[in-house]
């Protein structure tokens, strides 16, 4: 049962924390930043904001700074809009899974043209 709740908290977390960070944060090192995800400490008093940006790793670092300048805010915005009993400490972390993925699919498609080109280079030898 506590399982349910502490997955319910930090999918309805996720969306507030998004919206705070996109409506009512003015930080101009923020960018575009995505929350990915937010993992809670079982007794609730820790909340890992998982995220994401574009931009290069300077970017990311900007991201990174102007976000962990406003947790105290951010937590104050949730300690209004949820009534819990602990209001979690926001801690922002950087989601290195998307860079991973975008990676990936970035040499997949190199391994699809360098077989697309064989196939031609081959095709043409043979005619």
């Amino acid at each position: 049962m506590a399982s349910y709740r502490i997955d319910r908290l930090e999918g309805q977390l996720q969306q507030e924390i998004a919206l705070i960070i996109h409506q009512q944060l003015k930080d101009p090192r923020l960018g575009f930043v995505t929350v990915i995800g937010v993992e809670l400490s079982k007794d609730l008093s820790h909340a890992k904001v998982l995220f994401s940006c574009l931009g290069d790793v300077e970017q990311r670092q900007r991201c990174q700074e102007g976000l962990d300048r406003s947790a105290g805010f951010v937590r104050s915005l949730i300690k209004k809009r949820f009534r819990l009993k602990v209001i979690p400490e926001i801690h922002f972390q950087y989601d290195e899974s998307i860079a991973g993925s975008i990676a990936i699919s970035e040499l997949l498609d190199q391994v699809k043209a360098e077989e697309h080109r064989r196939e031609n280079d081959s095709e043409g030898r043979e005619g």
